[in-house]
């Protein structure tokens, strides 16, 4: 498959990881580089040393292109930019921020620029700042999100009828099915998320990836809605739950108590699991290479039997 997003990042199958946080970093990021897709190793964590580390790693463990994002609100050494730019780092996604901030000084040192938007104000933002591409962000998917949010199959064609950059669609993207959908509402790629939380390579303890194959669809929650901060969508817990009930008097970041003891010690009520709402759909743990090739797959085999 050849699209425009494809070419622009030298990768063979149009399948974007998500930059999640302290997860995004190479162990995961190289696997699916390696299969063909763009690895991202993250920022949110705000780990910058660690994050340096990860960047170098990843020139050991692939030779095929992979990217970084630098997540503007969570980032608070801008020299991270410039690191990114010194390693040769071709590929920066930018996001939880103006994109007006890094986008020139990343495009004038010859990096790909794509900015991840929730809504088309944020999208039209992108495109005048001078972004290479979108990534397009339903509410449906896991992480921090607008408040104000708005589906997939609404948001990407809004999106693509307005611009001429290409647009990836995040959001509710687990398998050919879904990544075929996202081709007929415009979008040339594809961001997983939730299906990579599930990667046999990811790092993220057992109970969490046990807790998505046992989700339904409404195993979700969208909190923080009225702030203040940011909203997110995470796998429903007893925490979340009162969460969603109650609020969060202490704001919602001292939610995330103990991220390490959720994230890689399996204790999914010590804090927040990010998880989209395609947790619902998703059955197994999986390699990477086996996910992109059942994905491409049940892609080719959907668009065969649509109607001609």
């Amino acid at each position: 498959m050849k699209t425009r997003v494809t070419e622009m990042l030298g990768i063979e199958k149009p399948i974007i990881q998500a930059a999640m946080g302290w997860i995004a970093r190479s162990q995961l990021s190289s696997a699916v580089s390696n299969a063909g897709g763009m690895g991202i190793i993250e920022t949110s964590s705000g780990e910058l040393d660690a994050v340096r580390a990860e960047i170098v790693r990843m020139r050991a463990l692939t030779d095929k292109p992979f990217g970084v994002n630098v997540a503007q609100a969570f980032v608070r050494d801008p020299s991270i930019v410039q690191f990114v730019i010194d390693q040769g780092v071709r590929f920066v996604t930018t996001s939880a921020g103006d994109p007006m901030k890094y986008t020139a000084m990343l495009k004038d040192a010859g990096l790909t620029v794509f900015h991840v938007v929730p809504n088309l104000a944020g999208a039209l933002r992108a495109v005048e700042a001078g972004v290479d591409g979108l990534i397009v962000e339903g509410g449906e998917g896991g992480g921090f999100k607008n408040a104000k949010d708005v589906s997939t199959m609404v948001l990407v064609p809004q999106v693509v009828a307005a611009v001429d950059v290409p647009v990836v669609a995040a959001g509710g993207i687990v398998d050919g099915r879904s990544m075929a959908a996202a081709f007929a509402l415009g979008a040339e790629g594809v961001v997983m998320g939730t299906r990579m939380l599930t990667a046999t390579e990811c790092p993220v303890h057992h109970n969490w990836k046990q807790a998505i194959l046992s989700a339904d669809a409404t195993d979700t929650v969208f909190l923080n809605r009225a702030g203040p901060g940011p909203a997110l969508r995470a796998l429903r817990t007893e925490r979340t739950t009162r969460i969603e009930k109650e609020g969060a008097p202490g704001g919602i970041f001292a939610e995330f108590a103990d991220t390490q003891a959720v994230y890689f010690g399996g204790d999914l009520e010590a804090g927040v699991a990010l998880t989209g709402q395609v947790a619902g759909r998703i059955d197994s743990v999986t390699p990477v290479a086996q996910i992109f090739e059942e994905t491409m797959r049940e892609y080719d085999a959907v668009i065969a039997r649509l109607p001609r």
